[in-house]
């Protein structure tokens, strides 16, 4: 078996320092970059700039290379160098989208000794500054918070854009998010690997959601690297992300998704996925924000001569920071001699320094639960809605409550009136959005044997028991994040499953029908196995216990062409299992021309 070694310094670390000072000096650093992708579009986002020594060096690997930065004392050399290579090929490749590039801190305040060197670098190599995003990758900068601060500030004057990255390795960055409010953060790695079997990583995911979401920060996470981490996050409200399982770093990156978006491994996107919830944007008001440094007597100038204007946002370059509310301006300006003394001070002073700030593309539902969870002043003073954590307008939370209204009204409108299920409308639907998706599923079509003897005999309370029995169990059986579940009516049910585990979930969910539908029977019917009724012509007719039948169609992309052709399917495959003694599933595993398939009964 053979051991890996790391490549031993030359001559010490003098052979070490004179060979960083050639790589550097003769620009021997190989960028590679790997993708950024919007989650829910499926398009790259941007690419992070990652550095590589020459191939046959012995400081090939970055570890090996920032270690002898270290040791040689020109980190801050190699830090300059790694930034405009990564740059200078971005801009070669003329790759789309935005540059991540990392920064130390250090470097970051030492290069501000040199006024404009940074953007006079990009001016020159035709790189548009407001493409770049400087990724802070120390947590705590010696030079203090303030003095960070202060340069982060004048870079966004710039054009240039802060992200502060491995978010989660130390308090220290908390603090950090907290002092210089970045544009961007990026998930530590640690908290995405297994994420989907770990609770706690969860609820620290989803409260840094929630934290981005009202600072105005975009949310990467880093190191997804399986299907199930991908899902997980896509949940939690994470809309952008990289890692091995979306694209490898390479020399010459792909300029769009490698997966194709139809075959994404996640639930479909908020725009595209099964529900098609409104958003946050649906809510968009078009207000005209001020400036943090305008005076606030031109906002109580605004407030006096439109009484309709509830609330004014503040923002410093475009990025919301505050919320002006009309009546604590105009009763702070009603008091004596406060107009005079604040009139001509900026507005800043007086804004709300944390406003609500939600993302265009959040759910109604989830904008609703944070507007819940939070202050009661964000539903009389509204919210701001941000994209790319830029401005966009304000939302109300009389339009968020008139919206949720109409979603119940129209939910009731379509749902089954006893399980409170989608109907035939909404699982039409579902089913066509799935084809146009090209997203496989699984068709599931439910039913009881012999339901309506059952329900003659023991009366239609009974009956409805054993319909809801049905739908709880359904439910249960389901991924709630993943599938879907209608009722058609009566004791007729769909399942659309894209769960993997599908073929266990409905084998489990028998097995548990077969326990409960008997307590819903006499014992004296439950002893006989069954129940006598009249038949139509009026003779006695024996009959089993009602059973639950489970018709499967396995749907993939291009098969079939709309709702009706997959209703036609799983009908046969219904009838086929009404065919099979007991609680029984049949799978259609034919595909058209074929002539197999696989059933089982109970």
């Amino acid at each position: 078996m053979q051991t890996c070694v790391e490549p031993s310094p030359p001559a010490g670390v003098a052979g070490w320092c004179r060979e960083l000072e050639q790589i550097i000096g003769q620009r021997r650093l190989q960028p590679v970059f790997q993708p950024i992708v919007d989650l829910e579009a499926g398009s790259i986002l941007g690419y992070e700039g990652l550095i590589r020594g020459p191939s046959d060096s012995t400081l090939h690997s970055p570890m090996m290379l920032f270690e002898a930065a270290e040791r040689c004392q020109m980190l801050l050399s190699l830090d300059l160098a790694c930034l405009r290579a990564c740059a200078e090929r971005f801009a070669e490749l003329d790759l789309p989208g935005l540059l991540f590039v990392n920064i130390n801190p250090e470097t970051l305040l030492a290069e501000e000794s040199r006024p404009g060197a940074l953007q006079s670098f990009l001016a020159r190599i035709g790189l548009d500054p407001k493409r770049v995003i400087l990724e802070l990758t120390e947590t705590r900068p010696n030079g203090g918070y303030l003095a960070l601060r202060e340069v982060t500030t004048r870079h966004r004057g710039d054009g240039l854009r802060i992200a502060l990255d491995d978010l989660g390795e130390g308090f220290s960055n908390l603090r950090l998010w907290s002092e210089l409010r970045p544009d961007f953060v990026k998930l530590d790695k640690h908290f995405v690997q297994n994420i989907h079997l770990d609770p706690l990583k969860e609820q620290f995911v989803r409260s840094m959601a929630d934290i981005a979401r009202q600072s105005g920060a975009l949310l990467v996470a880093e190191g997804i690297e399986s299907a199930a981490e991908l899902r997980t996050l896509c949940r939690l409200g994470v809309r952008y992300g990289q890692g091995y399982l979306l694209a490898r770093p390479q020399a010459a990156p792909p300029r769009e998704i490698p997966l194709q978006a139809a075959a994404l491994p996640w639930f479909g996107g908020r725009r595209h996925g099964l529900r098609n919830q409104p958003l946050a944007r649906d809510l968009l008001l078009e207000v005209e924000p001020l400036e943090a440094g305008v005076p606030n007597e031109t906002a109580y100038r605004r407030f006096a001569d439109d009484p309709a204007c509830f609330a004014i946002p503040v923002v410093q370059d475009g990025v919301p920071v505050g919320l002006l509310r009309r009546h604590h301006l105009l009763e702070s300006f009603a008091k004596p001699f406060n107009r005079e003394l604040y009139g001509k001070k900026p507005c800043q002073l007086m804004m709300d320094k944390q406003p609500l700030v939600v993302s265009a593309d959040l759910t109604v539902h989830e904008l609703s639960s944070l507007v819940v969870a939070a202050e009661q002043r964000y539903l009389v003073d509204g919210f701001i809605i941000a994209e790319n954590g830029r401005y966009l307008g304000m939302g109300t939370g009389f339009a968020l409550m008139r919206k949720i209204t109409e979603l119940q009204l129209s939910a009731a409108r379509y749902a089954n009136p006893l399980t409170g299920l989608p109907g035939n409308v909404p699982i039409n639907e579902t089913i066509d959005r799935l084809l146009e998706m090209r997203t496989p599923v699984v068709v599931v079509y439910a039913d009881l044997d012999h339901f309506k003897p059952f329900n003659d005999l023991y009366g239609y309370a009974a009956g409805d028991a054993l319909i809801e029995l049905v739908a709880h169990l359904l439910l249960e059986c389901v991924d709630q994040e993943r599938d879907f579940v209608g009722h058609v009516g009566g004791d007729d049910f769909v399942a659309l499953m894209q769960s993997e585990d599908w073929e266990c979930r409905l084998r489990r969910m028998l097995e548990r029908f077969g326990e409960l539908a008997a307590q819903h029977f006499s014992d004296a019917h439950r002893a006989a196995g069954g129940f006598e009724v009249a038949s139509r012509n009026g003779e006695p007719v024996f009959l089993p216990l009602t059973t639950l039948s489970l018709g499967v169609v396995r749907v993939r992309a291009g098969q079939y062409l709309s709702h009706h052709e997959i209703g036609a399917a799983t009908a046969e495959a219904k009838k086929q299992a009404k065919k099979l003694p007991g609680n029984s599933l049949f799978v259609e595993r034919r595909q058209p021309g074929a002539s197999s398939c696989c059933a089982c009964g109970r």
